[in-house]
């Protein structure tokens, strides 16, 4: 349970939790790294089919993100033994649903990726890689119930050992089925997506085997698998539900806005990726600073303290602005060397320079921006963040796709309307924090 506010005490809850956010973005990272090694198109087609599945996989973590933030509220109250039953009905969601998406993904959407892809050799190599990928969705969903657990009884630092187990087994296997190293066969982008694939079972295995081990299952009634509770299940939903339709539309942004670069030109849409696995690793402290802020706020509320929510998530706004001006700076002495780690082509390295500028100046507003949307859904009035991305959405891809295709400006102006994006998302979740009815939410 959650003792004070203090910067202490708020770092020791955040770091394992941002440190266990590199697990994603280094599969994302390390795919990005090696197959952009083989070509431009396989770095293109794995980026785009990448965040197609990634839109997938975010979108069934808005259920277990609000699971988490309801454990949080109960962790706060101290009432434990009803979050081993919020943890089964997760489970009963997750499985069903990501034996959905995986039949989507298999059957579906080669059909939409043709509809939205403009390169028959992006597209080729997409569905090569989505076909295996797709399986990794119910391992994912499953990790994401034990994430909502430990961050929501913000017992984090178990993260920490299963984000180095994931990383390790997807870098080894990324080095061994892209190139076809160690005896393996070479199989370039599919490859990439069964390495990922096996680096979530390998991070499930640790997360079963650890939690059967070290915690408590009769103080919080886990893996009871009792009867099917719709008042549980219900209570989940509505705060879950409109996170995972707020995540579906943040991801589809992101995949609508690469699917515009990919009208201007293959060598833009391989920068773009480029740069989109940058802009992930710096912002891994971000998002775990988010994270700890969903959990946070949520744990103080069930204390009975709601009135100290917005002097904790100042003083998580200041932690995130330290973080991103140190990251600031490496950016700034290093733009070369990062940019090497993923091509090997001087050309390409020179033309993302400008864009890399941009993100490295986005991210400022990103720090301030996602703590504070982050706090409006740890208030568990998650209708309202939902509205909130709604419009923050629905302006930024207009002024996206205005900058791009008819006044047909140059790539780092496009990526530019990050300014707007996060701009309208901090301004609004600080109107609602500052003068929104959030305390008397009931969860």
């Amino acid at each position: 349970m959650l003792g004070n506010i203090s910067y202490k005490n708020i770092l020791f809850i955040a770091l394992p939790i941002i440190i266990s956010g590199v697990a994603q973005n280094v599969i994302n990272v390390t795919d990005t790294m090696f197959l952009g090694k083989l070509s431009n198109i396989a770095l293109g087609a794995g980026g785009n089919a990448g965040v197609f599945y990634f839109i997938l996989v975010v979108s069934g973590m808005g259920f277990t993100t609000g699971a988490q933030i309801i454990i949080g509220r109960r962790n706060g109250e101290e009432n434990y033994s009803q979050i081993g039953r919020i943890v089964d009905h997760c489970i009963y969601f997750m499985l069903p649903f990501g034996i959905f998406l995986l039949a989507f993904m298999q059957f579906l959407a080669p059909d939409l990726l043709a509809i939205i892809t403009k390169s028959e050799a992006i597209l080729d190599a997409s569905i090569e890689y989505l076909n295996y990928r797709a399986f990794g969705i119910l391992f994912a969903f499953i990790n994401f119930t034990f994430i909502a657990f430990f961050v929501g009884t913000t017992k984090t630092r178990v993260l920490i050992y299963t984000t180095i187990i994931l990383m390790l087994v997807n870098v080894f296997l990324d080095y061994a089925l892209i190139f076809g190293n160690f005896g393996f066969p070479a199989m370039g982008i599919e490859g990439a997506a069964l390495a990922s694939v096996f680096a979530e079972i390998a991070a499930l295995i640790f997360f079963i085997i650890h939690t059967y081990v070290k915690v408590d299952l009769k103080k919080y009634q886990l893996f009871g698998f009792k009867n099917f509770d719709k008042a549980v299940f219900k209570r989940v939903l509505k705060v879950g539900s409109p996170i995972m339709l707020q995540n579906f539309l943040s991801l589809s942004s992101w995949f609508i806005f690469f699917m515009i670069i990919e009208k201007i030109g293959e060598k833009d849409l391989a920068i773009s990726h480029i740069i989109r696995s940058i802009y992930m690793v710096l912002m891994i402290p971000l998002f775990g600073f988010s994270s700890a802020t969903n959990t946070l706020v949520s744990n103080l509320i069930g204390q009975g303290n709601s009135n100290q929510v917005l002097t904790l998530i100042k003083k998580v706004v200041i932690l995130s602005l330290l973080s991103t001006a140190a990251m600031f700076v490496v950016v700034q002495i290093f733009p070369l060397e990062i940019l090497g780690f993923y091509t090997n082509d001087i050309d390409l390295i020179e033309s993302s320079l400008n864009t890399f500028t941009v993100i490295s100046f986005t991210m400022f507003s990103f720090a301030i921006a996602f703590i504070l949307f982050n706090g409006v859904s740890g208030t568990g009035n998650t209708k309202i963040s939902l509205l909130i991305e709604f419009i923050t959405i629905s302006i930024y891809l207009v002024i996206t796709y205005y900058i791009a295709i008819p006044l047909k400006m140059s790539l780092p102006y496009v990526w530019c309307s990050e300014f707007i994006y996060f701009g309208l998302l901090g301004s609004l979740s600080f109107i609602y924090l500052k003068w929104g009815n959030w305390s008397k939410v009931q969860i």
